[in-house]
């Protein structure tokens, strides 16, 4: 494909055209969310039927472009995803809503919000690629201790972390503006080598058509798939270049692909703990290791004498 592994800088919805049908593996979007953010080359405050008009342009394109085994994936805050789903549901098929544990900032006389979603479709309603994800114990920073002791039952807790659920709390937003671009929006790394991790393999095509300063194109680099990445503004295209050429070495442990952050691993797909990692004990392997030995009745070593006889 001509646009493999480039920063396309343009229209998402003109380039999505000349995007060949079933030709990628894995969509994600982190579209505008249409409160007046401050971004460079777009006016992110358009009326409502014009966005939501908008919106369902780009979405059917993804779900067009996207590969039978593929998925789509879209993030952004609650409201605009009950719209999309609504779209969505018409063209794919619902496989999970992720929250994302995100702290925002309190609006006064509601609930205080506390996620963003991510909206996780498939192009068919069979045969979709996906990979189960863990993630390390929590553990307290001061003792290391677990914090959850699982009922007493340690035995049965994973060598190396759980099973992650469609509640995500252990990926945090950048915080700090010394790592953040300029960029009003940046997501997490970590964030996007999770997805990419849980519905792709190696070589395999992922786009996003509001790449921003390249997160995206970045997780899928270090994981070792390829990329496109549509973005509206050059400013933010040349950051996102910058940013990929950096990019020296695959984010990987034993040969494996695993999401690294601060040098631990954050996520890694299940089917390679059990080559990385003790194997972990059946239900009915665990019994049999609770139940008392019966010990092996030893033959004598003289026969008895009436025996003898």
């Amino acid at each position: 494909m001509v646009f493999l592994n480039q920063v396309i800088i343009g229209d998402s919805l003109q380039v999505l055209k000349t995007i060949p049908d079933s030709s990628v593996d894995m969509c994600f979007a982190d579209p505008p969310f249409n409160l007046d953010k401050k971004y460079v080359s777009y006016k992110d405050s358009l009326e409502l039927d014009d966005y939501l008009a908008w919106c369902e342009q780009w979405l059917i394109e993804l779900v067009r472009i996207t590969k039978p085994t593929g998925s789509i994936l879209v993030h952004n805050i609650p409201r605009w995803l009950t719209y999309y789903s609504t779209i969505l549901n018409k063209h794919a098929h619902f496989r999970h809503w992720i929250a994302w544990n995100a702290m925002s900032t309190p609006l006064g006389k509601t609930l205080l919000p506390a996620h963003y979603g991510i909206l996780f479709y498939s192009k068919e309603a069979k045969g979709t690629k996906f990979y189960e994800i863990r993630a390390p114990h929590e553990k307290c920073r001061e003792c290391d201790a677990f914090l959850r002791d699982y009922g007493g039952k340690t035995d049965q807790r994973h060598p190396f972390g759980y099973l992650v659920s469609d509640v995500w709390n252990d990926i945090h937003r950048i915080r700090h503006n010394k790592r953040r671009d300029p960029h009003p929006c940046q997501l997490p790394i970590p964030l996007l080598e999770r997805l990419i991790l849980m519905t792709t393999d190696k070589d395999d095509i992922v786009l996003d058509p509001f790449l921003g300063t390249g997160t995206t194109a970045i997780a899928a680099k270090q994981l070792q798939r390829q990329y496109i990445g549509i973005e509206l503004s050059p400013l933010y295209a040349g950051v996102a270049e910058q940013k990929l050429a950096d990019v020296k070495k695959p984010s990987e442990y034993q040969g494996f692909s695993v999401s690294l952050y601060l040098d631990k691993i954050r996520s890694i797909r299940d089917c390679d703990t059990k080559h990385l990692f003790p194997q972990q004990l059946t239900t009915q392997a665990k019994r049999q290791k609770k139940q008392p030995s019966v010990p092996t009745p030893q033959l004598p070593l003289l026969l008895p004498e009436s025996a003898a006889d």
